[in-house]
Formats: C-alpha cells, sequence, structure tokens
C-alpha cells in the first residue's frame, strides 16, 4: 500500500511580487523557497532558494530560461552558472546536485507553494 503524501498550501506573496520571467523568495516553514514567474511560458515554478554547490541562498535570483529539445525550463545559479530543472531539480550542468522542487497554484491574485 502506497501512502498519499499530504500537500499543504501557503500562501507565499501576491503575484505581482514576483517580477515576470523572473524569480524572488519567500520564508515558508521556515525554508527560503524560490518562486519563479516563467511568464513567457505562462507557466509559475518553485524550488529551494540554496544552490547545492557552494550553499548559497541565490537561485530566487537566478536567470530562467529553457534548454534542450523538449524545452525544459531551467534556472541557472547566479553565482557559478550550475542550471537546474525546474521540474525535477535534475542539475542539468552535469553534476550531481538536486534541488526540491514544489508544486505552484495561482488563485485570487496570490501565489500559493504546496510544501
Amino acid at each position: 500500500m502506497i501512502a498519499e503524501e499530504t500537500i499543504t498550501w501557503h500562501v507565499a506573496c501576491n503575484i505581482e511580487d514576483i517580477p515576470e520571467n523572473g524569480g524572488a523568495c519567500a520564508l515558508i516553514e521556515g525554508e527560503q523557497i524560490a518562486i519563479y514567474n516563467f511568464s513567457r511560458r505562462g507557466e509559475w515554478y518553485a524550488t529551494q532558494n540554496q544552490c547545492p554547490h557552494r550553499q548559497q541562498m541565490a537561485l530566487s535570483r537566478g536567470m530562467i530560461g529553457s534548454t534542450g529539445a523538449n524545452n525544459e525550463p531551467k534556472v541557472a545559479c547566479p553565482f557559478h552558472k550550475k542550471t537546474f530543472s525546474l521540474q525535477t531539480g535534475e542539475c542539468l550542468s552535469g553534476d550531481d546536485y538536486t534541488i526540491k522542487t514544489y508544486p505552484v497554484k495561482i488563485a485570487d491574485g496570490q501565489v500559493y507553494v504546496g510544501v
């Protein structure tokens, strides 16, 4: 029998608090979570804010874009340019790092992150 994971939705911010095609950080349950408004794609993402490469709280300030034949959304750490999938958290730079990803939903002008 597989136990279902329970998601608790938290109001992170208003949608206008996150720049278009950029990110910002919110403190949710004691953890810094980076939230990205990928407006070119009409999509929202959330990941841990800490880059696992040098343990810096910086991913919310990283550049977002797409890569590969499947146009996978990604974020690049602003310091050392390690790139991570916004969908899976996998490091796309060939390194053995991963980051946590979180579900995001938009309702009534607010951004919700599921933890």
